[in-house]
This record gives C-alpha cells, sequence and structure tokens, in this order.
C-alpha cells in the first residue's frame, strides 16, 4: 500500500460529547455459523457457550475474566481471524473482544436512511445489507467521535493515560487509527490490562507503549512492540483512544 508523507496527528476532529437518548445500537442476532473455526459470518456475535463473558463483580474479576476472553478468542490461531489476501479482520477481533466484555462496538452500523429514521423515533430492525451495513476502522474512528459517548465511551488524551485506566479498572481500552486514503483499511486494537507476565513499555514511569491484542497482518494474544508505535504511522491521518468501563 502507499505511503503518502502527512505526519499523523492525534485526532483533530471534535468529539460530540453530547449522549443521545434516540440512537439505539445497530445490532445483528448471533449466527450459527458465526464462530471461532470459520471465516463465515464474521459481522454477527458469536453465540459460543465455552466463551465466557466479563466478571463484571470487582476489578479482579473482570481483569481475570478478560485475560481469559484473550485465552479463548485466541486470536493466534483461530479461523475466524486469520487473514487473507483481501482482508485482515482488526474489527471483527475488537468486537469479540468488546462483545464478550459487554461493552458495545459495532461490527455493522445503520445506513444514512435508518439512521434518520431512528433519530425520528421510529422502531427499526436491524437488517444486514439493508439497514444496516460493515463498519470498518477507519469509519469506526469517526463513529466514536460522533456516537461513543452516547454508548459509554470515554476518550482519553494519552497512551499512558488509557492504559493506567485499563489496569486500574478493568475496563476496555481501543485505539482506533483512521487510513488517509478513503477506502483502505485504518487499524483498531484493544488495549488490555497488565499482567504477571505481559506488561506495558515504560520510560521514566510512563506508558509509552501499552499492552496490546490484535488481528491484522500478525495476530498476537498480546504484544508490546516497542519499535511500533503503529498509530502514528503515516498511513494514518489520525487515531483516537476511547476506554468504556
Amino acid at each position: 500500500m502507499k505511503k503518502d508523507t502527512v505526519i499523523t496527528e492525534f485526532a483533530p476532529l471534535i468529539e460530540d460529547t453530547t449522549i443521545d437518548p434516540r440512537i439505539k445500537k445497530a445490532e445483528l442476532k448471533s449466527d450459527p455459523a458465526s464462530r471461532l473455526d470459520t471465516q463465515i459470518m464474521k459481522f454477527t456475535p458469536m453465540n459460543d457457550a465455552s466463551i465466557p463473558f466479563r466478571d463484571l463483580t470487582t476489578i479482579a474479576t473482570k481483569k481475570e475474566s478478560l485475560a481469559k476472553i484473550i485465552e479463548k478468542l485466541d486470536v493466534e490461531t483461530s479461523l475466524r481471524y486469520e487473514r487473507t489476501i483481501e482482508d485482515t479482520y482488526c474489527n471483527v477481533y475488537s468486537f469479540d473482544y468488546c462483545y464478550f466484555s459487554k461493552v458495545y462496538l459495532p461490527t455493522v452500523w445503520w445506513t444514512d436512511d435508518a439512521l434518520e429514521k431512528v433519530l425520528d423515533g421510529e422502531d427499526v430492525e436491524a437488517i444486514f445489507e439493508g439497514t444496516v451495513d460493515h463498519i470498518y476502522s477507519s469509519a469506526i474512528h469517526d463513529w466514536f467521535l460522533k456516537w461513543g459517548a452516547s454508548f459509554g465511551w470515554k476518550r482519553m488524551a494519552t497512551i499512558n493515560e488509557i492504559q493506567e485506566t485499563v489496569n486500574t479498572h478493568g475496563g476496555i481500552g481501543i485505539i482506533c487509527a483512521k487510513r488517509k486514503i478513503i477506502g483502505l483499511s485504518g487499524h483498531i486494537v484493544p488495549v488490555v490490562p497488565e499482567t504477571d507476565v505481559h506488561k506495558a513499555y515504560r520510560e521514566n514511569g510512563v506508558v509509552v507503549f501499552p499492552l496490546q491484542s490484535q488481528a491484522g497482518k500478525l495476530n498476537h494474544k498480546y504484544f508490546t512492540d516497542v519499535k511500533n508505535d503503529w498509530w502514528n504511522d503515516d498511513l494514518y491521518s489520525s487515531y483516537v483512544l476511547y476506554y468504556h468501563d
């Protein structure tokens, strides 16, 4: 993919922090074909009783259950997240991680016509390629800025802030970057709680490279690459950091 010379910036777009009570989730029903061992039906939630949901009882149980979700999704070997010639699946993995964490992140979103009806108070059913369609990482970047606050997402200012907040509260952190070239894929990655084994990288006590879990060109349950602040790559026009309890 071609790169240009514009430097990536922390998203200059204005965040809409107004909670809009009219908006609702664009959410499809689970499909039996949506599984870890297939490459189909990636845009619907998995109904797999063996995958745990986040235990919200205490901060400790939140963090322990997030680690269990990462292990069970097994991004490094699950066929669901395996890259193809055409695509990588950072958005699918991020959606699954959030879904089992009991946090809403869209994998489909309302079409323009359907969104207008939703905001007018109409009862709109989510129908794939009818009222909803795929939403990819560059569009999710903009979704966070427009709709994130309405679904409980809070914008973070720094890499250190998002890692420390995830560690302290056992919540969900996301880095999402938008591609400069319209139509090409951005990237979205969960920031996950540190463990006894897996750590973020700090300089002078400040997190510079967070602990992440991703699907993409390379799939990692956990990684902290001190040579790769990927969100600052010149492929991207901007990035956002968001957290959800």
